[in-house]
């Protein structure tokens, strides 16, 4: 059985993947913004802890490998959405939607990579999202921050395989979670009315979508789990039919522009 770590467990994902863990009989530390945990177990101990803390991240990362004695997954699960169109976005929202969805992976890797390094193993999970691969409208942002944790996830996929650590980035669609619930999702508060047909569709579908998703979150986490434990873990893990469908379509729109273009973009070297 192994250890896992993993950032807001209070409700969503964090949550269902420490019920399915505690399940399996592995054990889990998780963190809350509180310090409470959603449920009481034998195998779980819960830290309160701010992913925007650099100290208290630091802090408690030492403290759970103290109490547990080794960290064997690492997951960054806590984060939220921002809904409005790039335009709409303040500074101030955009400040903290990278802060917490980018900045706080970003201090929760470097708090436990010491570790994972002096053990020689160890397995890092990033939850990023279909937004993490292919923008849509009324999520820029929000895609912004998550396809910063991708691009710092391939560096650092290269740069930790010499050392037995894997990285993992899980792509999830739309999954029956809070992800679109009021405490989850943040609206921008400037509304601009010419983004009506676009950014201002995804501000009226948020509240009718949520509760709605098709994807089952149960069985999310256990291919996740089973993703890790597979021995051949994936680098990157679309999460859901619709995941996929959205990245495949993208992935055609790149090889159609490429197609397009390729003669005169591979045409730019010096003559000589």
């Amino acid at each position: 059985m192994s250890t896992w770590f993993i950032t807001g467990i209070s409700r969503g994902f964090g949550r269902t993947m420490t019920e399915e863990l505690l399940r399996r009989g592995h054990t889990v530390i998780g963190t809350t913004r509180n310090g409470k945990g959603p449920f009481e177990h034998n195998n779980l101990r819960v830290f309160r802890m701010d992913v925007n803390d650099p100290s208290e991240v630091t802090a408690i990362m030492q403290a759970a490998v103290q109490a547990a004695g080794r960290i064997d997954v690492v997951v960054n699960n806590a984060g939220y959405g921002l809904v409005g169109a790039v335009e709409e976005v303040s500074d101030a929202e955009v400040d903290h939607v990278m802060a917490t969805n980018f900045g706080g992976t970003h201090r929760v890797i470097k708090a436990a990579l010491p570790f994972l390094r002096a053990q020689g193993s160890g397995h890092i999970v990033n939850f990023s999202s279909v937004g993490g691969f292919a923008g849509s409208a009324g999520f820029g942002i929000y895609c912004a921050s998550k396809f910063a944790v991708e691009g710092m996830s391939e560096a650092l996929a290269i740069e930790l395989k010499p050392l037995g650590i894997n990285v993992t980035i899980v792509e999830p669609g739309y999954f029956r979670t809070e992800f679109l619930s009021r405490d989850s999702a943040v609206v921008a508060a400037t509304h601009i009315s010419a983004y009506a047909d676009t950014a201002g569709l995804t501000r009226s579908n948020v509240s009718v979508v949520d509760g709605r998703q098709a994807g089952d979150p149960v069985k999310g986490v256990a291919v996740i789990i089973d993703a890790v434990e597979s021995g051949k873990p994936p680098f990157r893990l679309p999460l859901g039919a619709d995941s996929i469908a959205r990245i495949e379509q993208k992935m055609a729109q790149v090889q159609a522009d490429i197609a397009a273009w390729r003669d005169r973009t591979t045409a730019t070297a010096f003559d000589d």
